[in-house]
């Protein structure tokens, strides 16, 4: 299916804000956006799916609901609103109390107080009509003045040059989510599934039309920007070796740090509720401006009836297979995983690793991991599947492995345990807490794998031995994997607790909206 064959409508009950995932990057959340979208069908959805550049995406991995009516993209690096191209521009003053209100926002940036409320109204100002106007932005003496004035007082690299395409990379796009904003259908409510640039667009949303925001987390989208920028090498920092201290920042990263954590604390002061999948990451809302009253969980569910016949298909003992399920990116830390795997074969020669998950997301990071597996002689013992029907690989599996260095309720772990596989993870996001429980009930179920280090092949390795070599330990695991999963971790329990949350947001009476 192409955009151009996407449904189109005048009117839906709640519009998804979806942020480069569902329905173009299959597993994780896009799992969980398919899975609630198809639980209400009486609700009509309209998806606004917002990507970084159209060429970074393929065909759409999931087929579109019936009950979703209307669809629309956004690329937010192709389709940035711009003058008009070869336009000579004009000399411009610019809104003088907007961009008051701008430096505002940036020593709110700086932790100094009004900057909330500043961001508040910059972002009605941002939509078509405001005095906030992208052309301003662009030429006016009220922008280039304020943007030298922060360098001077505030910048620690010498290139001011960086420093200016910095601010306008940063910001441009904001105006295109105004116009979003501002053009899309009616809706009763709006439901974001991360903060960042949807939630922002939800926030948008929510305070020019006077209607709720629902805001669902997975994983904290600050926290996983922070990984993403440390790592980036895109980022410039010209300081030389006498101005650089090797534990800072450079302040470019500092500066994206600070954006995305103030359009988070923007999504939370619009918002209601604040859904976390966990009570560690609903206590890191709160610690990251979010109103505590506002804030609950609700844990991801799987499917018991459709994974739990796997469990006939599994042989008495555990194969000697361990697999780790999911895209092949640096997030999932893939490398420690077939690093562990030359430990793992030299111990129990028979074993084998598979990695079954796309390779198009980072096709170089697939690349170099390829690479490494055949760099450790493993290529007859680590095998990349590709992308697999999970109810077909389940039952040939001893293990799943998570090897990630950022998590937050990862379904595949639960999909494990409703189908007998136990899992063994690095200490990411819920992962202990779904392996060993939460809570005196839940923990005397027992582990149902284990947990190790982040970024520690070695004691991943040893884990895995230690449980796929005794079988009374990994019928243990298995068994106490099964329990939790029935007790606390099903799709029923996940669809009621959001029945009671598209209710109250479409103003319907309890229980009373479509199942």
């Amino acid at each position: 299916m192409s955009t151009d064959d996407f449904p189109k409508a005048t009117s839906a009950d709640v519009a998804l804000l979806l942020e480069g995932t569902f329905p173009y990057v299959s597993g994780g959340v896009s799992s969980w956006v398919n899975q609630i979208i198809r639980a209400f069908p009486n609700i009509r959805f309209a998806i606004v799916f917002l990507g970084s550049r159209r060429s970074d995406y393929g065909a759409p991995k999931y087929a579109i609901p019936a009950n979703v009516v209307h669809v629309e993209t956004h690329f937010l690096h192709d389709d940035i609103v711009k003058v008009e191209p070869h336009a000579k521009p004009t000399p411009r003053k610019g809104d003088t109390q907007a961009y008051a209100d701008v430096a505002k926002l940036h020593d709110g940036f700086k932790g100094n107080p009004g900057g909330l409320e500043a961001f508040a109204r910059i972002a009605r100002e941002l939509q078509p009509g405001g005095r906030l106007t992208v052309d301003d932005f662009l030429h006016s003496e009220a922008s280039w003045e304020m943007i030298a004035e922060r360098y001077r007082h505030y910048c620690t690299d010498p290139s001011f040059v960086d420093y200016f395409w910095t601010v306008r990379i940063m910001h441009q796009p904001l105006w295109l989510l105004g116009k979003v904003a501002h053009q899309l259908i009616p809706v009763k409510a709006v439901h974001s599934i991360s903060t960042g640039y949807a939630g922002f667009l939800g926030a948008l949303i929510a305070r020019s039309r006077g209607i709720p925001l629902v805001l669902s987390e997975h994983g904290i989208y600050t926290k996983e920007r922070k990984i993403d920028l440390y790592q980036n090498e895109w980022i410039r920092d010209n300081r030389n070796v006498f101005q650089k201290d090797p534990a800072d920042l450079s302040y470019f990263r500092q500066m994206w740090i600070r954006f995305f954590e103030w359009l988070g604390r923007l999504t939370y002061d619009a918002a209601d509720p604040i859904i976390a999948l966990y009570e560690a990451n609903r206590q890191r809302q709160v610690a990251d401006g979010a109103l505590a009253e506002r804030t609950f969980c609700i844990p991801n569910g799987i499917s018991l009836a459709r994974l739990s016949p796997l469990r006939e298909l599994q042989p008495a003992s555990p194969p000697p297979v361990l697999c780790l399920i999911g895209r092949v990116v640096p997030i999932k830390d893939i490398k420690t995983f077939i690093r562990a795997m030359r430990r793992v074969v030299n111990l129990m020669p028979e074993a084998e690793g598979w990695i079954a998950g796309p390779e198009d997301e980072d096709p170089g990071y697939a690349e170099e991991c390829r690479n490494l597996t055949e760099s450790l002689g493993l290529t007859d013992k680590v095998k990349f599947l590709g992308f697999q029907r999970i109810d077909e690989i389940l039952p040939k599996v001893g293990a799943l492995i998570l090897s990630s260095i950022s998590e937050a309720l990862p379904l595949v772990v639960l999909e494990g345990y409703a189908a007998g596989v136990p899992s063994i993870s690095t200490d990411v996001g819920s992962c202990r807490q779904l392996i060993y429980g939460f809570g005196p009930d839940d923990e005397a179920l027992g582990a149902a794998g284990r947990v190790v280090g982040i970024a520690d092949p070695a004691a991943l390795a040893d884990a895995a031995v230690e449980l796929l070599g005794n079988v009374d330990a990994w019928r243990a695991a298995r068994a106490a994997g099964i329990a939790r999963v029935e007790r606390y971790y099903s799709d029923a329990m996940m669809f009621g607790a959001y029945q009671q949350v598209y209710d109250k947001a479409l103003g319907l009476p309890a229980g009373g909206g479509p199942a």
